[in-house]
């Protein structure tokens, strides 16, 4: 059996480098692309993949991308957009309009060429399966006045993808992390949230970026061959006990 090839854009880092791991363990050969290049090209040498330059908000430079991967390996099976651009706390008057357009340029119009690009090559070659990774403030309100706004479209791009390309055998899903323990999160100072943020899951922690590829690669596999058109989320039970917390927070482990 032929091993399959997937693409990973946003794969230089963060989840998306998590998923270029767990895909290589499961038997993909994994393209790595990512707006850094050596980000890219060091993902690809750690897990025997490709590596890609990508500004996955340029149209014409997925296509070339695209073009390329069907000629050097026959096109891609399968297809996971972790590329985001990310925004601090704003009001909305406050919030910068240029801020705003690179937001929703790479969130969602980028999102939106990969799986368009994407969807129809593999349509065209037998079919394959997409996971675009939203965020767990496509469902809740946040003071995210542009990140948010781009994944609950997310959200619904992915829906709208898999009702198109269904019956040509290409699945699109998306999922939904939560807080999740990447450098960038990790690096933020102490302090900088008003709560204990562990203290908001049901889990009572945040999530681990191997944890959100675990998802990943199973909606990627025909392990979910009857899957499609959905949200995953992986928050640790954030949106199951936001509620609680306006009652003194969910119970703490049962004694012995």
């Amino acid at each position: 059996m032929t091993t399959p090839w997937g693409l990973v854009i946003g794969g230089g880092n963060g989840i998306g480098a998590a998923c270029c791991r767990t895909m290589a363990q499961r038997g993909w050969r994994v393209a790595v692309a990512d707006l850094d290049e050596a980000a890219a090209l060091a993902v690809a040498q750690e897990t025997g993949g490709s590596g890609h330059a990508l500004d996955i908000s340029d149209l014409d430079a997925v296509e070339r991308l695209a073009a390329e991967l069907a000629q050097r390996h026959g096109g891609v099976r399968g297809l996971v957009v972790a590329a985001a651009a990310f925004q601090d706390k704003y009001a909305p008057d406050a919030l910068p309009m240029d801020l705003w357009r690179r937001i929703v340029r790479v969130n969602l119009e980028g999102s939106f060429n990969a799986n368009r690009v994407f969807a129809a090559q593999m349509a065209r070659s037998g079919g394959g399966s997409i996971v675009n990774v939203a965020s767990i403030l496509a469902h809740a309100a946040s003071p995210q006045h542009a990140y948010g706004p781009t994944k609950a479209a997310l959200v619904n791009m992915s829906r709208n993808f898999a009702a198109q390309y269904g019956r040509s055998g290409v699945r699109v899903n998306s999922v939904s992390p939560g807080a999740v323990l990447v450098p960038r999160v990790q690096a933020r100072a102490p302090g900088r949230y008003a709560v204990d943020v562990d203290a908001q899951m049901a889990l009572g922690r945040r999530i681990q970026p191997s944890e959100v590829a675990e998802g990943v690669e199973f909606l990627l596999s025909d392990r979910a061959s009857a899957i499609t058109g959905t949200d995953l989320l992986i928050d640790a039970g954030w949106a199951v006990a936001s509620a609680w917390n306006i009652y003194g927070g969910v119970p703490g482990p049962v004694a012995e």
